[in-house]
């Protein structure tokens, strides 16, 4: 039924500002069935939401090698050049590709992002026009509306956080009309999009459970209220944030309207997740490791932290992706290109008393820098020493069963014959979505592990991120709120077993350097760095494009010694590696549609 349908409307987004414009396309195509059978009842009318769902691009599972891409470019190091270092924009076929796949045959590594989201509000809007063909109930019509007006926002957010402003589409056009129309400031797309993600969350239920549908037992992946409000407080964040203000108004500074509006909706997602009956809340710190792997065929992880998670198309593909990037070849993955976090990075976890390293409190000792370390570094980094197989039984599984990073280790890049293996450039590999216990030796069993798009520390931290660009200090918060700034960033570090930080953290001249080094160690490898660092206006500086390895020797009793850290990468960062360039032909047909500045 829908498939006729969207085989045209697939058509259209292939030249869907791609192409010249083509009069063929303003003509409606011929169908075997009517729009009152598509859109004439609930269970219908859902099947056509359903590709929406569909579209939602996994950009982090590049085409090519299958190997995987973190979006922390500015922290990470691979024995393959990660995109963009050397600052071509242009290489980002796995995000613009003009193609369209929603089935299976592989199709997880196939569906990119550019034409997957315009398609999507395409369909939302066919859906918003043809509301008033569908018979049901009140409560029917508002989870279909409510979805619809979801995706046209979310696919928006998508599209803009990449590319900046563009036009915000909100009716199903011709061709004609949507080639004529001009690119709004990122600031203006964003309002329109909250406007829609707020009409979403009035519409769209707390629990799916709970609704009078056919459709009850899926709450793992339909959206509701709390995933309306988030994506409204992280689209509004977004607008507000220097480099989005300074391309839209002039200004390298946060917009504190904006933040205070960005800090009500993330206050009401808190309000409301922390009622005891709430679906989704912050897991505790026993169940952590479950947000991001699961060892189940029939479940996927997340628990109830993950509010938006990647969709999945094929439950067994994680070991080719998630898991693949993470580990040395000689742990059973298979690849010969492994990504690392950089030395540098690693630099960001605190000691287990709390303070940075750097601290002189901290107690932190150069010479033997993997001891006393925070606990969510032991879950996230291997370093040398560390265990890299639960039951090393055969020879092979012995020589590998722990981290041989040193120098002349044997998973340290170049340590064996050129093109037998390749291991970690860094000293380091990272294992939040590869638990001990999960390779060739110890076996895959059912591991699931992805990559969350969006779960509730993320929440707390961009509340405290609004809430303090917002009212300007640490100790404010948003009213009638339980938390301030200041304790919606000790309440993450408190479910990570960390006692608090010292206010004088929070002070004016340390506040920004406390939300940054807390986002990367919380958000470790999730997909936030780049579009962080690119926000707040800090990509450029030369902190954030070294990327540095650390070099150590064993002695006799195999301690490591002689630490030096060394600069492996200087990424290559302008003022035009802000945005993503467009396709040339995109910008030539209709001056109204400017190329990205600088590009």
């Amino acid at each position: 039924m829908i498939t006729k349908i969207s085989k045209y409307i697939v058509l259209f987004l292939s030249v869907y500002y791609l192409v010249s414009c083509s009069d063929y396309l303003d003509k409606a195509p011929e169908s075997t069935i009517t729009e009152k059978e598509v859109f004439g009842n609930f269970a219908s009318f859902q099947s056509w939401v359903e590709q929406m769902y569909a579209c939602m691009a996994n950009p982090h599972q590049r085409l090519g090698g299958n190997l995987y891409y973190t979006f922390n470019g500015t922290e990470m190091l691979s024995t393959r050049a990660i995109e963009w270092d050397d600052g071509n924009y242009w290489s980002q076929y796995f995000l613009y590709s003009t193609t369209l796949n929603l089935n299976g045959n592989n199709g997880v590594m196939n569906k990119f992002v550019w034409p997957l989201a315009w398609y999507a509000i395409r369909m939302a809007n066919l859906g918003l026009q043809n509301l008033e063909l569908m018979e049901g109930t009140q409560e029917e019509k508002d989870l279909i509306k409510g979805q619809c007006l979801y995706f046209r926002a979310w696919y928006h957010l998508e599209l803009i956080q990449y590319w900046g402003g563009l036009p915000y589409i909100d009716e199903p056009l011709s061709v004609s009309e949507v080639i004529a129309l001009p690119r709004l400031t990122y600031q203006q797309t964003a309002l329109r999009i909250a406007e829609d993600f707020e009409a979403a969350a009035r519409l769209l239920p707390l629990s799916w459970s709970q609704t009078n549908t056919i459709v009850k037992d899926i709450d793992a992946t339909r959206v509701t209220r709390i995933h309306a409000l988030g994506y409204k407080g992280k689209n509004l964040l977004y607008a507000a944030s220097p480099m989005m203000n300074e391309y839209s108004s002039g200004t390298n500074a946060y917009d504190t309207e904006l933040c205070k509006q960005a800090a009500a909706a993330f206050n009401e997602v808190i309000s409301l997740c922390e009622q005891p009956d709430s679906k989704f809340k912050l897991e505790p710190w026993e169940n952590w490791p479950g947000i991001f792997w699961i060892n189940a065929t029939d479940k996927r992880p997340g628990g109830t932290e993950v509010i938006q998670n990647q969709q999945i198309y094929e439950p067994d593909y994680p070991r080719w992706t998630t898991t693949r990037a993470a580990s040395p070849t000689q742990y059973g993955a298979g690849n010969n290109a492994v990504e690392v976090p950089a030395h540098n990075y690693i630099k960001y976890y605190h000691m287990a008393n709390g303070l940075p390293i750097d601290d002189p409190a901290s107690g932190f000792d150069s010479n033997n820098p993997w001891t006393g370390r925070e606990p969510r570094f032991y879950n996230d980094i291997i370093f040398e020493g560390a265990r890299l197989i639960a039951n090393a039984a055969s020879a092979e599984a012995k020589q590998n069963e722990f981290a041989q990073l040193s120098n002349s280790g044997r998973h340290r890049h170049g340590t064996a014959a050129a093109g037998t293996y390749a291991g970690s450039l860094s000293g380091y590999f990272y294992k939040k979505f590869l638990p001990l216990g999960y390779n060739n030796f110890d076996g895959w069993k059912n591991l699931r592990a992805y990559q969350p798009r969006l779960r509730m520390a993320d929440i707390y931290l961009m509340y405290a991120e609004a809430v303090y660009y917002g009212y300007g200090a640490a100790s404010a918060k948003v009213p009638s709120s339980d938390y301030t700034a200041q304790q919606a960033i000790e309440r993450i570090r408190s479910r990570a077993l960390l006692p608090p930080l010292p206010d004088a953290y929070y002070a004016a001249d340390k506040f920004m350097e406390t939300l940054i080094r807390e986002r990367a160690v919380e958000l470790a490898f999730e997909g936030h760095r780049w579009f962080d660092l690119r926000r707040w206006n800090l990509a450029g500086e030369l902190k954030y494009r070294q990327k540095t390895a650390i070099d150590f020797d064993l002695d006799a009793t195999g301690k490591p010694i002689n630490f030096e850290e060394r600069v492996v990468v200087t990424r290559v960062f302008d003022k035009k590696h802000n945005w993503i360039p467009f396709q040339l032909s995109f910008t030539k047909i209709h001056e109204g549609f400017p190329q990205n500045p600088g590009w």
